[in-house]
């Protein structure tokens, strides 16, 4: 197979490791070949219905006639508005992914999402999902980026307990962040148990809304660093063995009212770095 605008010598494979890392990019890379051998094939077409062959015609003419309609192809491929677009949306669509809204900063404008992502169907596939926010996170916060994945996937129950906003789309608050009065992005209310007094009660609280996970994970670090409040749990994290330490930090620090939070995370903890070592 001819290679067309910039297709590698083994696509499945390259495409297969960008869907791990980022599945929407991975599928307008994905659109964007199948719409460059899509054009190629249709120059070929045309080629063959307009010219007829002549005595002059030999491999090295044919070969320079390919790379000449590889060429035109790879021009007339990703543009926008293109069939790779319209290729990308299906496949979206079909993989229960979002088309991307337009990225905003979480405290200045309302979310551009409306259609829930597709939860992870396991826990490997959550860590996955979300160690590359994670690892950025971690460059911002020195928090250890298996530590937040662990969080993430205590607070939501491995993705499966996403906080919705009113209209059942995803709000991509990984990490449970309320929204107070300095909070000026959009929010979700939900229905969530706090512990009053060691009692658990039902009451109505207001959450951050972000657009894409990765925003939860800049905002989640950004909280850690700037609070006074979690300077020791920053001093914690730093050293990756200390996982009952950070938890314990962070229960200390009032991160959530149940008694029982640092043992539960901790939990998680061990098991988010067994499989970040069954992953690698």
């Amino acid at each position: 197979m001819a290679n067309v605008a910039g297709l590698n010598a083994d696509p499945l494979a390259t495409l297969r490791s960008a869907a791990a890392r980022d599945p929407r990019a991975a599928i307008k890379e994905a659109a964007k070949q199948f719409e460059g051998l899509f054009m190629q094939e249709l120059m070929k077409s045309m080629r063959q219905a307009t010219l007829s062959s002549g005595m002059l015609d030999n491999e090295g003419t044919q070969l320079g006639t390919e790379m000449l309609d590889t060429q035109f192809a790879a021009k007339m491929t990703g543009l926008k508005g293109g069939l790779s677009e319209a290729i990308a949306r299906q496949l979206e669509r079909q993989m229960g992914l979002v088309e991307a809204g337009k990225k905003t900063s979480p405290n200045t404008n309302p979310v551009v999402q409306r259609t829930p992502l597709r939860a992870p169907t396991s826990a490997q596939e959550f860590v996955a999902l979300h160690s590359a926010a994670a690892k950025q996170a971690e460059g911002a916060s020195g928090i250890p980026a298996s530590f937040m994945v662990a969080q993430a996937a205590h607070e939501t129950g491995w993705g499966r307990k996403n906080i919705q906003m009113a209209d059942g789309s995803n709000s991509f608050n990984l990490f449970g962040i309320k929204a107070g009065a300095d909070w000026k992005g959009a929010t979700a209310k939900v229905v969530t148990t706090e512990f009053v007094n060691g009692q658990p009660k039902k009451l109505m609280q207001s959450f951050r809304a972000y657009s894409s996970y990765d925003e939860s994970f800049a905002d989640y670090a950004r909280l850690m660093k700037t609070s006074p409040r979690y300077r020791e749990v920053l001093a914690s994290a730093r050293n990756i063995g200390n996982a009952h330490g950070f938890a314990q930090g962070l229960q200390r620090a009032g991160y959530a009212t149940d008694p029982a939070y640092a043992d539960k995370l901790g939990r998680v903890i061990n098991t988010t770095l067994r499989l970040q070592r069954s992953l690698a």
